[in-house]
């Protein structure tokens, strides 16, 4: 039996003495002297040797303190920014649509075949430019037997003037009775109500004879060019000849929330409310809000706004997908940081302030609104404190950070 303080192992003799003493006398299987017998000797002797602490602890040599026991925690690597005091626009951010200014579907208003086309796919027309010319020599022979009528009638009734003139003198003299001067009379009226429908027909035929030269109603650019010279072209056809759009100016639809509504409103009740279109890969284009519906959509909780641009340069295009930036005023004051300091806890936004010690604090704050990279506090910072920017994860509060050198995205 082998002892070290408290703790003891008994070790049966195992000698080959004792073996022969004990050969075929005992029934105990552990007293005939096997290998595992032997084996089992082994293991707890070496057991016995190990070191044990006072309180029955086995302590191995090598392994780390636990924690709490070095000498402190390593600082944190954290990339830091800087709260910057400086004017922020005032403004609302959404995605517009761009629409031409003007749409016109050009069609036929008569029958009849297409004899020119005096442009081409995709050219720019002004207003008043010829397009089209349909075979006008139907119409024409038309307006020519109108105006022959016309002529026609106004011979009868000049001689209806005359008899009426004549039975009204015989009337006089008793040679002509009073039914003879009340009937030239009606033949009279008659061949002036005559006249003026003949005049109505030849104004029709001019204006028939009009519709066979289609000019453009307003300067834009066309679109595919669906009728070509010698195709019968049927008046108020569905499928339009060609679709002209005014892109200069041009306008800009887009949708802005109704809690941004009032807001919006009294801006534009001070004057003139300027917003900006960015294309991709393009510059910003400025133009101004013209329009505002009269009504909120209900289902989507936005109003329609357009603004419009000179668009001179042809910047914008009709159907294009814009960002559009509504400016409507300037905060001089505005306390900002990287938007990616902010972030999102149980109890709301937080950043980690960088002490002068190097620790960090946790800091509640107040967003007030995102601009881009940057973000607007309303409350909790103030300019010239340091936060954090990357690193997060690895922080609570107190926590000693070491800082990296990346530089600032906040311009002053």
């Amino acid at each position: 039996m082998i002892g070290r303080g408290s703790n003891f192992v008994m070790v049966r003799d195992y000698s080959p003495q004792s073996c022969a003493r004990g050969r075929g006398l005992s029934q105990d299987p552990s007293m005939r002297c096997p290998r595992t017998a032997i084996a089992l000797a082994v293991a707890l002797a070496a057991l016995a040797t190990l070191a044990c602490t006072p309180g029955g602890r086995a302590e191995s040599a090598g392994a780390p303190p636990g924690p709490g026991r070095g000498s402190g925690a390593a600082p944190v690597p954290v990339a830091v920014g800087g709260v910057v005091q400086k004017a922020m626009p005032l403004d609302v951010r959404v995605i517009g649509t761009v629409e031409a200014a003007s749409n016109v579907a050009i069609r036929a208003q008569i029958t009849g075949a297409l004899t020119s086309v005096n442009f081409k796919d995709g050219d720019d027309v002004t207003d008043g430019q010829l397009l089209f010319t349909i075979d006008h020599r139907p119409l024409e022979a038309a307006l020519k037997q109108t105006e022959a009528n016309l002529q026609r009638d106004i011979a009868q009734a000049a001689n209806a003037r005359e008899q009426a003139k004549r039975f009204s003198d015989l009337a006089a003299r008793g040679i002509a009775t009073r039914e003879q001067v009340d009937t030239s009379r009606a033949n009279v009226q008659a061949l002036e109500g005559t006249l003026g429908a003949d005049q109505a027909a030849v104004e029709n035929a001019r204006v028939q004879l009009e519709y066979a030269t289609i000019k453009s109603p307003i300067s834009g650019r066309t679109g595919a060019l669906m009728a070509f010279p010698g195709n019968l072209v049927r008046a108020n056809d569905t499928a339009p000849l060609v679709v002209i759009n005014q892109i200069s100016p041009i306008r800009v639809a887009f949708a802005v929330p109704e809690a941004q509504l009032a807001r919006l409103k009294r801006y534009m009740a001070l004057g003139d409310v300027y917003v900006e279109a960015v294309a991709p890969n393009e510059p910003p284009a400025v133009g101004r809000i013209t329009f505002t519906d009269n009504a909120v959509d209900q289902t989507t909780g936005t109003i329609k706004v357009k603004g419009t641009f000179p668009n001179s340069d042809r910047r914008l295009w009709p159907g294009q997908y814009v960002n559009v930036v509504v400016k409507l005023a300037t905060d001089p004051n505005a306390i900002v940081v990287e938007t990616v300091a902010v972030q999102a806890g149980p109890q709301g936004s937080y950043v980690y302030v960088v002490k002068a010690d190097q620790t960090v604090e946790f800091r509640p704050v107040e967003v007030g609104r995102v601009v881009g990279a940057e973000t607007i506090i309303a409350s909790g910072l103030s300019a010239g404190e340091t936060v954090v920017t990357d690193g997060h994860l690895r922080l609570v509060p107190g926590s000693r950070v070491s800082r990296k050198d990346i530089p600032s995205k906040v311009t002053p």
